[in-house]
């Protein structure tokens, strides 16, 4: 495990997420996700499950100083008074009096951008918040982020896998000393028996999934989130440090990109990508 710094911020390279996951399975996957060794957990509000990532932590057995947890305020919690209140409700959920990293979650809203960065702003002045960020930018909405923000933004949460070239994103974000954290990294299970993933998996001795954390991670200022409800599959996500893939291996995965390779794309709450 190594970790990726964004402006002082030191953010452990995979994260364990608990995206779409009910609450049971957050009681025993994230225990366990620690026990093998992940010391970095992402929620969101949306996500309805901030409590028991909360009561998994801190029945986990380790301590809350050596994990690095994000969580993001919903876009219905973006007004001023609403959002400060959602971060005290977050924190009072996730039983702790701060977060390592609080995001935006989604950037399409009537609440003007200055109005949100400015908040996020106040909960870290208030040690609330440790560091902050973005999710689902564009690098024009990022610029607009990095200019409006007194504090660093540390990482814009974004799609990304092989099939979706993330190169202006990346640009964007390497630019301004940010972090890109990557979702959705198997997209949605379309890599796995890829010809050409596989054929890379196979000259490792990795599966398909190990060898697409590997190649997020081994790019420059890239953080992946790997979940599962599968704690055989937690332990083969986190075993994605003891090889390095090939330069040539590394632009065969860059070239899976397609035009249509984005899976998720709300209209209602997506910007114009790049």
């Amino acid at each position: 495990m190594f970790n990726v710094s964004a402006h002082g911020a030191k953010i452990p390279a995979i994260g364990f997420g608990t995206f779409r996951m009910p609450g049971a399975d957050v009681l025993r996957m994230v225990p366990a996700a620690l026990k093998l060794g992940y010391r970095h957990i992402d929620t969101a509000q949306i996500y309805g499950n901030e409590a028991e990532v909360g009561e998994a932590i801190k029945n986990s057995g380790v301590s809350r100083g050596d994990i690095f947890l994000t969580t993001k305020v919903w876009v219905d919690k973006y007004k001023h008074d609403d959002f400060i209140k959602s971060v005290d409700d977050s924190l009072s959920k996730l039983k702790t009096d701060y977060v390592d990293l609080l995001l935006l979650h989604w950037p399409k809203s009537d609440v003007p951008l200055a109005e949100r960065i400015g908040a996020l702003n106040e909960v870290r002045d208030a040690g609330k918040v440790r560091n902050i960020g973005v999710s689902n930018f564009s690098s024009a909405l990022m610029a607009e982020s990095v200019k409006l923000s007194k504090a660093p933004i540390v990482t814009n949460q974004v799609e990304y896998h092989p099939y979706l070239d993330q190169s202006t994103v990346l640009k964007a974000a390497r630019d301004s000393g940010m972090s890109i954290t990557a979702y959705y990294a198997m997209a949605d299970g379309k890599i796995i028996g890829d010809p050409v993933i596989k054929a890379i998996a196979a000259a490792h001795g990795k599966s398909e999934a190990q060898v697409v954390l590997r190649w997020l991670i081994q790019q420059e200022g890239v953080i992946t989130l790997s979940k599962t409800v599968s704690e055989e599959r937690a332990k083969s996500n986190f075993e994605i440090f003891d090889f390095e893939l090939t330069n040539e291996e590394m632009q065969a995965l860059h070239a899976l990109a397609k035009p249509d390779g984005r899976i998720v794309n709300p209209g209602h709450l997506a910007p114009k990508w790049d």
